[in-house]
């Protein structure tokens, strides 16, 4: 992947371009931002733009042997790292490589969701397990095959285990030479410290709403004007890709989020539990989709309420919704709604039981509208 196939993140691609020219490279650098902002095609492009043999001014060449395998995510000096599920015992990258390579290829903008998908991972969880650790060492061990040096990727790297992390915090100690980490994470508070201190963070903030709208603009047949998309993006290409395709999830979260309101609002205990039953049986990772989906309508609806459209980004079906429902979210609770769907979401995230957290956030959200 080449820089100019990166949306946006003019300044980024700068400062990436400089260390290069610069011969100033950190051996363990933390692209870290929110999903759909291109921390990975940033860590692809920057990766490409070292290996390549004729590096031009501001990208690589694209036509170089090394160039010609990175187009293919096959060149023997780049290694990815990220997280799978358990299928028969496997638990390694290199089982997923191949399915790996085919789905950056199609689209390097993507969620942690939609690579779950991708495995078929239903109710499962992906992580990075223990053993991938052994095979990051033997990787980082060899001698570069064609390039000045090996480059490993790491996608998402708060998902790797415990284990895998404290042994990797060696190799970011005591660095073997010519090998660069390019760590990938959406959640850099969830990293070990003692990690997060030993690489150089570079914060990869939204996509400016031009160049989101300019990228939109590029594909046509979009439901509304590039511009209006842009901005309900709130910087994230994924959110923009999601609201040109209504994805389904989207709107049975926003089915969920009214019917879970309106029970509240009128204490309908007893459709209140049949409610619970029905997320408590959608799977986790569903569940956690949910609980940040409406933590994004709470923040909303509070925001329209007190009349700032310039800051407030709904959908169409979202809109028409909130036009009724934001008076109820106000000053008296608004703190504490948005409070209770991450304590919720936290507990989800480490495995409590369903039924038991989506029916106390039940009855949390009663006691607060009737403030």
């Amino acid at each position: 992947m080449q820089f100019r196939d990166v949306i946006g993140q003019n300044e980024i691609k700068s400062r990436l371009l400089k260390s290069v020219r610069d011969g100033r490279i950190g051996h363990a650098q933390l692209f870290y931002g929110a999903p759909g902002v291109g921390k990975l095609p940033l860590a692809l492009a920057f990766a490409q733009y070292i290996s390549c043999t004729d590096r031009k001014e501001d990208d690589s060449c694209g036509e170089c042997p090394s160039c010609k395998k990175y187009s293919k995510l096959i060149h023997p000096d780049l290694h990815f790292v990220f997280p799978v599920i358990k299928v028969d015992k496997v638990t390694l990258c290199e089982s997923f490589i191949k399915d790996w390579r085919e789905f950056v290829l199609e689209n390097p903008y993507f969620s942690y969701d939609m690579w779950l998908n991708r495995m078929n991972a239903e109710n499962k969880q992906a992580i990075i397990y223990s053993e991938e650790s052994a095979e990051i060492i033997k990787k980082v061990n060899f001698k570069p095959y064609e390039s000045d040096y090996k480059i490993v990727i790491i996608w998402l790297p708060e998902k790797m285990h415990a284990t895998g992390a404290n042994k990797l915090l060696k190799f970011l100690e005591e660095p073997s030479p010519f090998t660069i980490f390019l760590l990938v994470s959406e959640n850099p508070d969830q990293l070990l410290k003692t990690i997060y201190s030993r690489t150089q963070p570079v914060k990869i903030p939204g996509i400016s709403r031009k160049d989101i709208a300019k990228a939109l603009s590029e594909k046509g047949d979009l439901p509304d004007t590039a511009e209006n998309i842009a901005k309900l993006a709130d910087g994230s290409i994924i959110s923009a890709m999601e609201i040109i395709e209504e994805s389904e999830q989207n709107t049975h979260n926003l089915e969920l989020f009214i019917n879970l309101m309106r029970l509240a609002y009128g204490k309908k205990i007893v459709e209140l539990v049949k409610w619970v039953d029905e997320v408590a049986k959608s799977g986790r990772e569903k569940q956690k989709s949910f609980l940040q989906y409406s933590l994004r309508m709470v923040r909303e609806n509070f925001v329209m309420n007190r009349n700032e459209p310039e800051i407030m980004y709904l959908r169409k079906k979202e809109l028409d919704f909130s036009s009724r429902f934001h008076p109820y979210i106000n000053d008296s609770n608004a703190d504490g709604l948005y409070k209770e769907f991450s304590d919720a979401h936290y507990n989800i995230e480490r495995n409590g039981s369903a039924k038991i957290i989506f029916f106390d956030l039940c009855v949390k959200l009663i006691l607060l509208f009737r403030k």
